[in-house]
């Protein structure tokens, strides 16, 4: 049986361990810029199928949709064959965008392309589809950054009451939005 010396030398251990996996994490390349650029896509469409609403505004909206899930799940798939780890928090808070600093810039970027996109002023829809994307990437840089000085502390998902928050609230301004721009 292991005595609480033992016990402590190997939590100790352990824990040494897991703080440099954290600092020698390796992401693939382009692995921020894709994921801001296709959040900035999906952003952009997403305002241009709430101002026209026709067939091929949902199609375009859907596409945006899906480059970025098929950018998030690209780049997911090239951080675990490059690090042979999977991260919870980083698919969580910095792919998905489930972080409130990823969350609150997208939802106030998307409502402000929303808004822009209904008034007609596409130069700033344009605009803020890009503030959008970039927030979110900066956001994901440093939540990694956080991770790699606490991975105790960063490494879970968000919370389930907050993703039930973040979407209901998402929900409805995208609800008002709309009945607002009809």
């Amino acid at each position: 049986m292991p005595t609480p010396d033992d016990a402590a030398a190997a939590l100790a251990e352990a824990e040494t361990s897991r703080a440099q996996l954290a600092g020698g994490l390796g992401l693939p390349s382009f692995f921020y810029s894709s994921i801001g650029v296709t959040a900035a896509a999906q952003i952009a469409t997403a305002a241009v199928e709430v101002a026209f609403d026709t067939g091929w505004t949902r199609l375009l909206a859907i596409a945006g949709a899906a480059a970025f899930a098929l950018t998030a799940g690209i780049q997911l798939f090239r951080f675990r064959r490059l690090n042979g780890v999977r991260i919870a928090g980083l698919t969580s808070r910095v792919v998905l965008g489930t972080g409130r600093a990823a969350a609150t810039s997208y939802a106030l970027a998307l409502g402000a392309a929303f808004w822009a996109a209904l008034a007609g002023l596409w130069w700033l829809v344009a605009v803020c589809a890009c503030a959008g994307g970039l927030a979110y990437t900066l956001s994901g840089r440093r939540w990694l950054r956080l991770y790699r000085g606490d991975p105790a502390g960063h490494a879970r998902a968000e919370s389930a009451g907050w993703l039930v928050v973040i979407s209901a609230l998402a929900l409805a301004a995208l609800a008002l939005l709309v009945l607002v721009g009809r």
